[in-house]
């Protein structure tokens, strides 16, 4: 089975890819940038600010999917600049009470619509 996870209180897709897909028990987050849903904006002030609108844009994946933070297993962190590293590592252990989820982090040239940061997910839930 393969669902494509689709709401409105996470950005639109800016290409031919869903938000999420719901396979199973399994779901896979497409890579969130800081885009506020609710005025199409994108938030760039800072690091720390785009970090938790990316947060907060799976979260609502997650929880629409029937999701939660510990369910997730794998992310995939793209930064535009590695300096970034430590501050974005701060807000993001804040959304993990428990183990946290294996992960890379890359710098990367450039990231769609130019934002400074780019997450994506995986999680399973269990049985």
């Amino acid at each position: 089975m393969k669902k494509a996870i689709s709401i409105p209180n996470a950005p639109p897709p800016v290409g031919p890819y869903s938000q999420a897909i719901l396979s199973g028990n399994m779901l896979f987050v497409s890579g969130q940038v800081p885009l506020n849903p609710a005025n199409g904006k994108l938030v760039n002030d800072s690091i720390e600010a785009a970090t938790h609108q990316v947060m907060q844009n799976i979260h609502s994946l997650l929880s629409a999917a029937g999701f939660q933070w510990n369910d997730v297993v794998k992310c995939s962190i793209f930064l535009q600049n590695l300096n970034d590293f430590s501050a974005v590592n701060t807000i993001y252990a804040s959304y993990f009470d428990e183990i946290p989820p294996a992960r890379e982090t890359v710098e990367v040239a450039r990231l769609p619509l130019n934002v400074q940061i780019e997450i994506s997910c995986i999680a399973i839930k269990s049985k």
